[in-house]
């Protein structure tokens, strides 16, 4: 028999740990909006309790009639050890998230339901079967549905996240790339939420001389949708950064209300300075009206900082050519930069291309326990893997020395405000910390021994409904 009160843990798992480690990697300590989402989803009677495993330790014996987890492919291996805790216990868990859309016949194993797709219409669905003892073992969340749902932050009270809020201003990206998790997941659509709804959220986060970010993987997709939030955000004097693909670099109307509503900077996809590389990775459109040059001279000539993210390992790329990339982002005055191997995710087309070409080196490198953060999972063209994964970590070290953050800094879009260039100095320093902290990070935690239980959905009906 459940008690009155029905009670929900959502667990917000870490990528891994090693043996002993005790502080968490700091640039990766941001809000985590999907387990907000999933609050503001429970039923008005749930009591909810939410953990971060990044930040605290999980009380597994809490009691506790449910467990939800968002699952993303880093973090799935860890996800399975704490589901692996509940079903020890005999609590159900359940699972959704990119992994889970992406990979549902694994996932299922380690879970008594999981929801496919966005969680805002199956849910609730999920909970109510559950409390009525007729869980099913998946469920499919439809597209829109989230549209008017504000996630419960009040979940993160006590947590010592980053001082910058989340908001979600539209969902998915109408590109291919052929890398990119996003355009599987959500079928190559963006859709913008209702904004009303996402004006709500920003008055009710927005602090003075705190940061939102609009975690959007490219909020301009609809640029007339764009511009029209842009519009609506002037008005609330806002400091906000997003994620956008390199064609807003182009639009003169977007750029100056980029500007005006409070924009501090952008996080743009460059990838790679190759033109064969691009078109493989169908990123052509990068080249248009000059390409990465002309659109980052567009960007600072507006006053917007960039956060320009490059990947390596097609098969063009040598360690001159990251060398030439690195002294392009640092000749360009990037805000920051990422400079990472490309990553075969699940569902994608180039998952799908190397596994073709025999030059994955794991079925599932997620889950491999010789795999461990910035190996190489593939077999690159023109490299050795460790001759790649050294080399993105030498690119990383470069572009944060203090020669190059200085060299930077003294460009005029990155000390113009003394604000911003106090945050310049701040975040290329964190990154400068974080170099090698990243390197070797085992997926899962090496602290927690046992074996992985298989699924066991007839526990979801002994604890449900009666």
């Amino acid at each position: 028999m459940l008690p009155e009160r029905f009670r929900l843990t959502i667990i917000h798992p870490c990528v891994g740990r090693r043996v002993g480690m005790r502080d968490y990697i700091r640039t990766w300590q941001m809000e985590p909006l999907p387990a907000a989402a999933l609050a503001a989803l429970a039923p008005s009677d749930a009591d909810v309790r939410f953990y971060d495993d990044r930040l605290e330790a999980i009380p597994f014996d809490e009691p506790t009639d449910l467990v939800a987890l968002s699952v993303e492919t880093y973090t799935a291996k860890r996800a399975y050890q704490i589901a692996t805790e509940y079903r020890r216990r005999g609590v159900p868990v359940v699972m959704g998230g990119y992994h889970a859309t992406l990979c549902p016949d694994e996932v299922q194993q380690h879970c008594e339901s999981m929801v496919l797709g966005e969680a805002e219409a199956a849910f609730p669905r999920l909970v109510d079967d559950f409390r009525n003892g007729r869980l099913q073992s998946s469920y499919r969340g439809t597209g829109a549905s989230g549209a008017s749902v504000r996630p419960d932050r009040s979940v993160y009270r006590g947590k010592d996240y980053l001082p910058i809020h989340l908001v979600e201003f539209a969902r998915g990206c109408k590109f291919k790339c052929e890398f990119c998790a996003v355009q599987s997941f959500h079928d190559a659509t963006h859709r913008p939420r209702d904004l009303d709804t996402v004006l709500g959220e920003v008055d009710e986060v927005r602090r003075s001389g705190r940061m939102i970010f609009f975690i959007d993987d490219n909020m301009t997709c609809n640029l007339e949708a764009a511009k029209e939030f842009m519009r609506a955000l002037v008005p609330m004097k806002v400091r906000w950064v997003s994620q956008t693909a390199i064609h807003v670099a182009h639009d003169e109307e977007a750029l100056a209300l980029m500007k005006r509503s409070g924009c501090q900077g952008v996080l743009v996809g460059l990838e790679s300075l190759d033109p064969t590389t691009l078109k493989t990775m169908n990123k052509g459109f990068n080249l248009m009206r000059g390409g990465a040059s002309k659109a980052l001279e567009n960007f600072r000539r507006a006053g917007l900082r960039v956060y320009g993210t490059f990947i390596f390992g097609y098969d063009q790329d040598t360690p001159q050519s990251i060398d030439d990339t690195v002294r392009f982002a640092r000749e360009q005055a990037l805000f920051i930069a990422a400079f990472n191997h490309i990553t075969p995710f699940p569902g994608t087309p180039l998952y799908e291309r190397l596994r073709t070409e025999g030059r994955l080196l794991y079925d599932a490198w997620w889950l491999d326990s010789r795999y461990r953060y910035n190996d190489i999972p593939f077999r690159p063209g023109r490299m050795e893997t460790r001759e790649l994964a050294d080399a993105c970590v030498k690119a990383r070290r470069d572009f944060y020395s203090w020669p190059s953050i200085l060299q930077r800094s003294a460009h005029r879009v990155n000390y113009s405000e003394p604000r911003m260039l106090f945050n310049f100095f701040l975040i290329n320093y964190m990154h400068q910390r974080d170099v090698s902290g990243r390197n070797g990070l085992p997926l899962g935690d090496l602290n927690w021994s046992g074996t992985l239980l298989p699924c066991d959905r007839s526990l979801a009906h002994a604890q449900s409904g009666s």
